[in-house]
């Protein structure tokens, strides 16, 4: 069977031509990567506002996730030159990269087109990529964690923010877990950040100690547990951006949630399929996210009280 002819979206004021549109992407529903690109096109303004101006990492999948996944930092050859880039440093090999730097709709059909399924941000942006402005909580259930703690652990570390005076934003993961992410002013760098990190959730630790830990090395948890995974604030750690589709024959989505949502979301109902007539509906839950920023100080404080170090990266 020969390839199907190449089909041209019009995004904006771009042409975008994507090759191979049939090709079936995710094996357990049919879409394909023309249908993947027009996802993202019904959750544009979504997706632009996870990765506006940060460095991004892509997972690209060149047959389908069912085959090879590349994980491609330097953006991939062959982009036209309305996509823009920033230059990071990776000190551990003295090298640098010129990551995607997402503007505009287009940057990201463009990046469907070469083989791009999920989009992994960096936690800063182009304007000082040493400083984030973007605290993660991740929720990180092992293997036999159920997802009702993940729900019930989320509650207490909104519970935590509130008392910070700080504004957290619900998604799925996109699989088992959940993310809550905080704005803060970029004014720390990489590891006092992931300190401040380490310090709420171990007050989230002592508040269910029954549901989580913060143990760093995985075989020393229990694996019922829920880990906070603080670490993935670390420099150059990523995680799927808002609205990104995840990788797996399912296409689910890493979805922004109301809080109300939290206890009766299943996240094997946010896919592909479901989340653009969501999105048509509710509009970007994460909309707001940028009107306010959030001080790292009493967090900072509270680390320097209980003596909070977080280990070396391994």
């Amino acid at each position: 069977m020969g390839q199907s002819p190449a089909v041209e979206l019009e995004v904006g004021d771009r042409t975008v031509r994507i090759s191979n549109p049939d090709r079936v992407y995710f094996p357990a529903r049919g879409e394909t990567k023309l249908d993947l690109a027009h996802y993202y096109l019904s959750v544009g303004d979504g997706i632009v506002r996870a990765l506006r101006e940060r460095p991004c990492m892509l997972h690209r999948f060149p047959s389908g996730v069912g085959g090879e996944k590349v994980h491609q930092k330097r953006l991939p050859a062959g982009a036209p030159p309305w996509v823009q880039t920033v230059r990071v440093h990776f000190p551990r090999y003295n090298r640098h990269a010129d990551e995607l730097c997402v503007t505009d709709v287009a940057d990201v059909v463009w990046a469907v087109q070469m083989s791009t399924v999920e989009f992994h941000p960096w936690n800063s942006r182009r304007a000082d990529t040493e400083k984030p402005d973007e605290w993660r909580i991740d929720l990180d259930p092992m293997p036999d964690c159920p997802f009702s703690r993940v729900q019930r652990v989320a509650h207490v570390a909104r519970e935590v923010l509130d008392e910070l005076g700080a504004v957290g934003w619900p998604k799925t993961s996109g699989g088992r877990g959940l993310h809550i992410y905080v704005r803060i002013k970029p004014e720390w760098g990489f590891s006092e950040v992931r300190r401040a990190a380490l310090a709420f959730a171990r007050e989230v630790e002592r508040r269910a100690p029954d549901d989580v830990t913060t143990e760093w090395w995985r075989r020393d948890r229990d694996p019922r547990d829920l880990f906070v995974d603080y670490n993935q604030n670390a420099r150059d750690h990523t995680i799927a951006a808002a609205y990104s589709v995840r990788g797996n024959p399912e296409a689910t989505v890493s979805t922004p949630l109301r809080w109300d949502e939290v206890d009766d979301v299943d996240p094997r109902d946010c896919t592909i399929a479901t989340v653009p007539a969501r999105f048509a509906e509710l509009g970007d839950l994460h909309a707001g996210i940028d009107d306010s920023a959030f001080s790292l100080e009493p967090l900072l404080e509270w680390a320097d009280r209980d003596g909070v170090e977080p280990p070396e990266e391994a």
